[in-house]
């Protein structure tokens, strides 16, 4: 039967407005990744590339052609490596102690203190690290009187590194030096140096750099030895000079525990200063003229900026790793409690295989065919309803096709099947216009690139038999799942979707019937106004309605339908874009329930919660961790963030095995599990990232179809049987669902 009135429920607006994307989001996205990695690369090179080990020396010690005699003969303080190189030693009976990678927030301050109480004054080697992470102990060390030298910024071996890293440590260290305590020196202590004879070619050309640079090389004539811990009294004998001759003396006040160097200062000090000995900086024990001065305006706030770089990295990486943990249990907990409902969901249904929901429903249905240029399908998914086991009527409500769609479904002479035509007012309205001409209180609405098996009729309508149920999901199966993108999309919808409609089932919060597969009591919906056009997702935006209004909302994974799937990434991305902002629409829109009693409380908390931590929250925070990941790769523990990927996978591919079995297909597919992390995920993110943007801007999205490819089968199905195009391993008996 066909009908040629242009439509039999009043017109509604289409909503269709002009697209409006903006882009200035994607550019602030590029800019928060790219600063955000950079932050990341500089506090991972400044914390964990090298770090700081013991000032052990040992082994072999290399050629030393380069080096000059005056320098492995001379004293411990090189001035001027790059041209004509002299040294200097301390004067007789003069100690300069020294004190290497600090400031430590527990020893130094100890240190100084002691220092202070025998009214002497030291030098103190400062890693660059360590004044980002405590300025305020440079300039205590400043303001008691001592001398500040650079002892790199990380504590690397400087003779292993290129010239321009080298360059890179030094400077780093003078500007933080500059910034903590408005001070710049002209002293530098290479990490693991100690004695002149020590010095080979690879160290020689560090110093020449260093002294091309402007600064003065201190190594040492006397080694405490205090990194070892060997005990009080052995450091004490390590420190004490063997003679008058001057001495610069090698401790540390960092780099781990000091608590044997503190208690040997409080004897050593004392000690030599009976003897005879006095104390003094290295600039004054070899008469060095103001090493230390004050840091010009451009220096202060340059290293006031890298403190302050640095140590908001510091904090972006533990609030990243929070949230990377805080994701990770959350996912981990989702899956735990997904899991569960599934295998309950499952259990509740087998226990009532026979009649799950009452006296088997067998009244007529409507089936309402909303299309629009679905010339490719249309034939394919008529004919499989018509092939249904149970009573219906069939009205395709052609909204405005270009493409002769309802010409063609009009040449096919099917009983039973009703074409309206209607001028293109969007598929809401052509939802309405099928609704009004129904003459069935159930209605069963499917889209036009979708083909049911001959069961699927009788069995969504079967929860009908429980009178406060007042719609139903089926369960959509992508039809065209070859190449990866089918594979992928197969595996969202068995894994994704399926199993957390059972956990929505359970929770009495279904927040959405799928376009695809959704049956619904007519009355209830004429009593919401019919289908609204405000939002893009029009089937979640009917459904949280109906939820809001008291009616039950139940998932019968038994009624299958064969959908076509995208099959271009940017097919997909108008796909998933479109659902995305509808879903965001309709849990604005309906953000009420969070506050209401009975159905829509169950709605608001459990449902809308779920959806604004899983399908929000989640993909937004995803490009942090994911940059976070590489950034635990490179700086971190590649075992273990490797560990942790293996073992998320492996999770979700225990989801994925258990989805399959449950809705008895084959695990094949699951094999491309790993590369969708990798692509797939991604896109899903972005798509997230998308349309909060275009949500939170105002900007109104329109509709996208998706395009068709024709993948149905061309004629009605045999009772079951999966659709010709399905693979093979689809087509068995063992692809039918669970119960």
């Amino acid at each position: 039967m066909t009908d040629r009135r242009s439509r039999t429920a009043p017109r509604r607006p289409s909503g269709r407005t002009r697209r409006i994307t903006p882009r200035t989001h994607w550019l602030l996205l590029c800019v928060l990744v790219v600063t955000l990695s950079a932050a990341l690369l500089l506090q991972g090179y400044t914390h964990h590339m090298f770090g700081i080990t013991s000032d052990d020396v040992t082994g072999p010690r290399g050629r030393a052609d380069t080096v000059p005699g005056r320098v492995a003969d001379g004293g411990p303080v090189i001035a001027d490596a790059a041209g004509a190189p002299h040294t200097a030693r301390p004067k007789a009976r003069t100690i300069a102690l020294t004190f290497d990678d600090g400031p430590d927030p527990v020893w130094t301050p100890r240190i100084l203190d002691v220092l202070r109480r025998n009214h002497v004054q030291a030098t103190f080697f400062v890693v660059g690290t360590e004044v980002v992470d405590h300025p305020e102990l440079v300039r205590r060390i400043v303001a008691d009187g001592h001398q500040i030298g650079i002892h790199t910024f990380t504590h690397p071996d400087l003779s292993r590194l290129a010239p321009w890293q080298r360059s890179l440590e030094l400077r780093e260290t003078q500007l933080a030096v500059a910034g903590a305590a408005g001070v710049t020196t002209a002293l530098l202590r290479p990490p693991y140096s100690s004695e002149n004879d020590a010095l080979n070619d690879a160290d020689w050309s560090v110093l020449e750099q260093a002294g091309a640079a402007g600064y003065v090389t201190v190594l040492t004539t006397q080694d405490a030895q205090d990194w070892q811990r060997p005990g009080t009294a052995r450091i004490v004998a390590n420190a004490t000079p063997h003679g008058t001759a001057g001495q610069i003396l090698l401790m540390h006040d960092g780099g781990g525990d000091r608590s044997q160097t503190v208690a040997a200062l409080n004897t050593l000090i004392p000690r030599l200063k009976a003897q005879g000995f006095r104390f003094a900086t290295v600039g004054a024990a070899v008469g060095m003229a103001g090493p230390v001065q004050r840091a010009g305006l451009g220096d202060h706030l340059q290293g006031m900026a890298l403190i302050g770089l640095l140590r908001a990295g510091d904090w972006v990486v533990r609030l990243l790793g929070f949230l990377m943990f805080a994701a990770g249990a959350v996912s981990v907990l989702r899956a735990a409690v997904v899991l569960f409902t599934a295998r309950r969901h499952r259990r509740l249904r087998k226990g009532h295989r026979a009649e799950p929901w009452g006296a088997p429903v067998t009244e007529r249905v409507s089936v309402i065919v909303p299309a629009y240029n679905e010339s490719a399908g249309i034939e394919a998914a008529v004919r499989s309803l018509l092939a249904s086991d149970h009573p219906v009527e069939i009205i395709v409500v052609d909204d405005g096709s270009t493409d002769g769609t309802a010409d063609l479904v009009e040449s096919l002479g099917l009983p039973g099947v009703r074409v309206i035509r209607q001028e293109n007012a969007g598929k809401p309205a052509a939802l309405n216009t099928g609704l009004a001409a129904a003459g069935c209180d159930l209605v069963v609405m499917v889209d036009g690139d979708t083909v049911f098996e001959p069961g699927t009729v009788r069995t969504i309508v079967q929860p009908f038999a429980d009178p406060r149920v007042g719609a139903v999901s089926g369960n959509a199966k992508v039809v065209n799942r070859g190449g990866l993108l089918g594979r992928w999309q197969h595996i969202e919808y068995v894994v994704g979707f399926n199993l957390d409609r059972r956990l929505f089932d359970l929770a009495e919060c279904m927040p959405t019937v799928p376009g695809a597969v959704g049956a619904f009591r007519r009355r209830a919906l004429l009593a919401l106004g019919g289908v609204s056009d405000t939002t893009l997702a029009e089937d979640t935006d009917l459904t949280m309605a109906l939820c809001r209004a008291g009616w039950r909302v139940v998932y019968e994974e038994r009624a299958v339908a064969w959908t076509e799937a995208p099959a271009s990434l940017n097919a997909l991305w108008r796909q998933r874009y479109r659902w995305c902002y509808g879903t965001l629409q309709a849990m604005w829109k309906h953000r009420g329930a969070l506050l209401q009693r009975g159905a829509a409380g169950k709605l608001g908390r459990r449902g809308l919660v779920y959806l604004l931590l899983f399908q929000v929250l989640l993909p937004l925070l995803a490009p942090v961790v994911d940059v976070f990941a590489v950034y635990g790769l490179i700086f971190l523990d590649p075992l273990r963030i490797t560990a942790l990927w293996l073992a998320f996978l492996l999770l979700q591919l225990l989801m994925g095995l258990y989805a399959f079995r449950l809705d008895g297909e084959r695990p094949g597919p699951l094999w491309s599990l790993p590369l969708q992390q990798f692509v797939y995920r991604q896109l899903m993110y972005l798509v997230v990232i998308q349309s909060v943007f275009t949500a939170i801007s105002g900007s109104r999205l329109r509709w996208q179809r998706m395009e068709r490819y024709g993948s149905l089968p061309a004629t009605a199905l045999a009772p079951a049987s999966a659709p010709a195009s399905v693979p093979a391993a689809a087509r068995t008996s063992g692809e039918q669902p669970v119960p």
